[in-house]
């Protein structure tokens, strides 16, 4: 069991900021490159004391590349780079926008040529990460995160899925958990009780039941699924057994049983319909007659801002609550995803990027990113408090508690057949969600297209 971490979710962030969604375009590789060996070196004696003292005696400025993506609407970029350059006179930073499209593909091929002056690279996913390890680009971090006596269980086990044969080459600085979502005003409507931070999916499967109304033209939808694998599928990792890497799915088969059934009851939107029109999850759960929904922590600033704007105006009574769990599964338990920051073995200012990958993603980077509404990879209960009170969260102790979890696994935790998972995986997703095939033969389909990518 992993030990109990606290995790927050963002408020009253500016409009404009990117949505993260689930997925990613990059590929992992069998292809490694063998790391520069001067440079692995350079970048695994680190001496904090020894820069600073050199620093000083020397007077001169070092500038430092940061590899990261949509520095325009990213609002929490610049508060970093200022508390960071705060502390650290003689270190400026500069930020080098690669887009955020085919990001981990153009950073990939940027570090793998001769002559990539990066100093620190922000880690996109995890199929983007093992493509950068494979590659030999990135420095193995063991070695200074034991010198600076760096206490990896502040991450909440999160590290631990991202490590690759005992070494880790990133540092989390960013978290998104999923959570419930629900309508107050639906639950009111239909004069049911509202969910609690406790519930099996049993318990829910009831609820969202109960919620529905298939009248036509004034249908009112218990629950609410995108189109990602992730809101059906990974609902079964959260015991701690499985993973979307496991090459046996035999565990989802209760998931989709119960949502396949929703969506053929009325319960929940049609996917082939949703896929055909491409409705968002935020346009559909702001429409008013969605009473749950299951999210990343990321819609919580597009959700507040657009109420603020008056451009919501059919959901402003939202709460929410922890995942749903199955029976014997603590709860609190979820699925997160993580933006990291790594070394690149040809960092030119190894010395210096480590000072800045530490400041990010410990507890100075840490209050930095709550202030700017966002959720850190490191938090502790004052940051919960702050963000629970800002204008635009829902005041119930309910909602508040939501933001702490017990266990966080990733969506994808780290393999170097990843990417090749996943193609897999989705397009089985596709195939049971529009009900090409069954829920039995779908996940025959994942063993055995799983399976022999494993073998391979």
């Amino acid at each position: 069991m992993r030990k109990r971490i606290v995790s927050v979710v963002l408020a009253g962030l500016m409009a404009g900021m990117t949505i993260m969604g689930c997925g990613s375009s990059s590929s992992a590789t069998a292809d490694q490159a063998p790391a520069d060996e001067s440079a692995t070196s350079a970048g695994t004696e680190t001496s904090a004391a020894a820069t600073e003292a050199a620093d000083t005696e020397s007077g001169e400025e070092v500038t430092l590349k940061w590899a990261l993506w949509d520095i325009s609407s990213t609002v929490y970029y610049q508060p970093l780079i200022d508390a960071f350059e705060a502390e650290h006179p003689d270190i400026k930073i500069e930020m080098v926008d690669l887009g955020s499209t085919d990001y981990s593909t153009v950073l990939g091929t940027q570090l793998s040529g001769s002559g990539s002056d990066f100093d620190v690279v922000t880690i996109k996913d995890v199929p983007g990460y093992m493509t950068l390890v494979n590659k030999g680009v990135l420095t193995n971090l063991n070695d200074k995160i034991s010198a600076d006596g760096i206490d990896l269980s502040q991450y909440g086990g999160v590290t631990d899925q991202v490590t690759i044969d005992g070494n880790l080459y990133e540092l989390p600085f960013r978290s998104d958990i999923w959570v419930l979502f629900y309508n107050k005003d639906v639950f009111d409507k239909a004069g049911v009780s509202y969910p609690t931070n406790d519930m099996t999916w049993e318990r829910y499967d009831e609820i969202a039941r109960s919620l529905t109304d298939t009248t036509a033209g004034a249908e009112v939808y218990g629950a609410h699924y995108h189109t990602w694998r992730s809101t059906v599928m990974l609902d079964g990792i959260l015991d701690g057994q499985h993973s979307a890497v496991d090459g046996t799915y035999d565990w989802t088969k209760p998931y989709y049983e119960m949502v396949v059934k929703e969506q053929q009851d009325g319960v929940c939107q049609d996917y082939a319909t949703l896929k055909t029109q491409g409705l968002h999850y935020s346009d559909a759960f702001a429409q008013g007659n969605v009473g749950m929904m299951n999210m990343g922590s990321w819609f919580i600033a597009t959700l507040i801002q657009k109420i603020k704007d008056g451009e919501y105006t059919d959901c402003t009574n939202w709460g929410m609550v922890k995942y749903p769990h199955a029976d014997g599964v603590e709860p609190g338990s979820t699925l997160g995803t993580i933006t990291a920051l790594s070394l690149p073995t040809s960092a030119p200012h190894p010395d210096e990027a480590w000072e800045f990958i530490k400041f990010v993603s410990g507890e100075k980077g840490a209050e930095v990113m709550a202030s700017t509404g966002n959720i850190p990879a490191m938090t502790n209960d004052d940051i919960v408090n702050s963000i629970a009170s800002m204008d635009g969260f829902p005041q119930d102790d309910t909602s508040k508690d939501a933001l702490v979890t017990s266990n966080v696994y990733l969506e994808m935790p780290a393999n170097d057949k990843s990417s090749e998972i996943e193609e897999v995986l989705n397009n089985e997703h596709d195939l049971i969600m529009t009900e090409s095939e069954s829920v039995d033969e779908g996940i025959q389909n994942m063993n055995d297209g799983v399976q022999a990518i494993l073998a391979e």
